[in-house]
């Protein structure tokens, strides 16, 4: 990536634009036209992806492209500083777009508000230079890492959760580490929280988006080391970093084709795709009813304390579903479902899906409110806070 034959000229606006960046030796002019002629994909326009795409731009990257098909929620300001409280309701993309032409007219943005999928990853892959991932996923970091490897093109990777977050550049010559030498099992399903269900300091996207932004800054112009076979490990809370190497395993089966992740995924934990289908669940739309009805029913909240605090459906009982396997717990529910219908309830239906599954395993039964809180805010009562 430091081939700048043919790279477009500056003009003088753009020279006095990037002077900062010009005076410094390594990169220059010639540095500065390399940006200028490269393309950068971001996966993502939430928290991650607002400061990479506002420094990207900023840094003069010609053209940018943004994956992302979510509109803009108020919850999402706490963190995603691209957006404002102006365009809540706005796609993403379109929202991003906009600041992004205010902060540099040179950079040419190009929208795609879909999901990123095994059908459109490839072609979507190869008309850009550098994959940089904005997602809070597994599904959709395998399926970026995959993606990459068969496009051959590098993979610049950030995660966040909580107050910690992590940052390496994949795949970017034939012997460098991929993400699936970082995790080469998805972990099971409800194991490690979203940052919907687990929560995250608002300045550590900024943070690793930054980090991120400075990865792909540096393979385009190529000067400085990147992070090719590290992991950059930040602990917002003590505020140090760690730096643990990766090496690609000589022993993993060769990627040659894209594959159905988020089954991938779910077949890593505990819920085979049988038992969720077969998984007794009911709608908010339907609890609303039997709640109205004033029948014989007792609703667990299996969320962290924590979310209770910003959310709360009335007449649930929090239960997390980190207690569950304490005897007492058990005995408690026990003790419930004996005279009543056992609902449990979280934020999206994922952990309580769990916990229903937890629950049969000793003799409980119970049903799964599909959509959780979430559902409930959106479609039954919209003063709960959504989050």
């Amino acid at each position: 990536m430091t081939d700048a034959g043919g790279a477009p000229q500056l003009s003088g606006e753009e020279r006095s634009r990037y002077a900062r960046h010009i005076t410094l030796p390594e990169v220059g002019v010639e540095g500065q036209q390399r940006l200028k002629a490269a393309s950068v994909l971001c996966i993502g326009a939430g928290g991650l992806g607002s400061p990479l795409l506002l420094y990207l731009a900023a840094a003069g990257v010609g053209r940018i492209g943004i994956v992302d098909d979510d509109l803009v929620e108020p919850s999402n300001l706490q963190r995603q500083v691209i957006h404002g409280t102006g365009t809540v309701g706005q796609a993403k993309t379109s929202s991003a777009r906009a600041r992004i032409e205010d902060l540099n007219p040179f950079c040419r943005v190009e929208e795609h508000g879909f999901r990123l999928s095994a059908s459109n990853a490839l072609a979507l892959f190869v008309a850009y230079d550098v994959v940089v991932d904005g997602t809070d996923n597994f599904a959709s970091r395998y399926l970026i890492n995959d993606a990459c490897v068969l496009t051959k093109r590098p993979f610049v990777y950030g995660s966040v959760q909580r107050f910690e977050g992590q940052v390496s550049v994949f795949n970017l010559g034939r012997q460098s580490p991929d993400y699936r030498d970082l995790v080469p099992e998805p972990p099971p399903p409800g194991l490690v929280p979203s940052c919907a269900d687990g929560g995250v300091m608002g300045v550590m996207p900024g943070l690793i988006g930054l980090i991120q932004a400075a990865e792909v800054v540096k393979l385009i112009t190529g000067i400085g080391t990147p992070l090719d076979g590290r992991l950059l490990l930040v602990d917002g809370l003590s505020m140090r970093f760690r730096e643990l190497t990766l090496k690609r395993s000589p022993n993993r089966a060769a990627i040659d084709k894209l594959i159905d992740y988020q089954a991938f995924c779910t077949a890593g934990g505990s819920l085979s795709g049988e038992t969720s289908k077969t998984m007794n669940s009911i709608s908010v739309v339907e609890l609303k009813a039997k709640l109205d009805q004033g029948g014989d029913l007792a609703l667990i909240d299996v969320r962290n304390p924590s979310e209770a605090e910003v959310a709360v459906i009335p007449g649930s009982e929090l239960i997390p579903l980190a207690t569950l396997d304490r005897e007492e717990v058990i005995e408690r529910i026990k003790t419930i479902a004996a005279s009543k219908t056992v609902y449990v309830h979280c934020k999206l239906g994922g952990r309580s899906a769990k916990a229903v599954e937890f629950l049969a395993n000793h003799g409980i039964d119970a049903v799964n409110v599909q959509g959780g809180i979430d559902a409930w805010s959106e479609e039954i009562d919209p003063s709960v806070p959504r989050y």
